[in-house]
């Protein structure tokens, strides 16, 4: 038998973790890039976290900077910024993580199931074939083969290479 280790995830689990002060998507400092807060990227419109409580390894949520709660908000700016990011983020993940898909979605209200509903941002979940083991099958747990920290460090190059050619912070 393999034993599949996820200890991050443990606090989040039983809902001991801790809060951060402030918005999630609004890291403090002013750092293009912090690995304590798994920040790959900011810039003065848009920001890209690595998921604390993946679903998968390489989960990424991609937010505007500015501080909003829906799409019809955001400005054409924001909105371009946005999808050019949501496509460097899955060129990024296909590059170095090799998933055969991806899942990225947006929810927008709490009804709709946004866990952060006041501000704005997509998960970007790569997906492989038959990554729904018999964790999420029977326990409805999902298993992360990859520690977070290590993704990070996999991840941050890319995200700095674009922070490097893209727009300025």
């Amino acid at each position: 038998m393999k034993t599949l280790w996820t200890p991050w995830r443990m606090e989040h689990v039983l809902g001991t973790a801790e809060q951060p002060a402030g918005c999630l998507f609004e890291p403090a400092g002013d750092a293009s890039q912090d690995q304590t807060a798994l920040l790959l990227y900011r810039t003065h419109r848009i920001v890209v976290l690595l998921n604390r409580f993946p679903y998968a390894n390489g989960h990424l949520l991609v937010a505007p900077t500015r501080h909003i709660a829906d799409i019809g908000l955001l400005e054409e700016a924001e909105r371009c910024s946005l999808m050019s990011m949501l496509a460097d983020c899955t060129t990024i993940l296909r590059n170095r993580l090799q998933p055969d898909g991806f899942n990225v979605g947006l929810n927008i209200g709490q009804v709709a199931g946004a866990g952060i509903a006041d501000h704005l941002h997509f998960h970007i979940v790569p997906r492989w074939s038959d990554d729904h083991n018999f964790m999420t099958v029977c326990a409805d747990i999902r298993t992360i083969p990859q520690h977070i920290q290590h993704t990070f460090e996999l991840l941050a190059p890319d995200f700095r290479r674009l922070l490097d050619t893209k727009e300025t912070p």
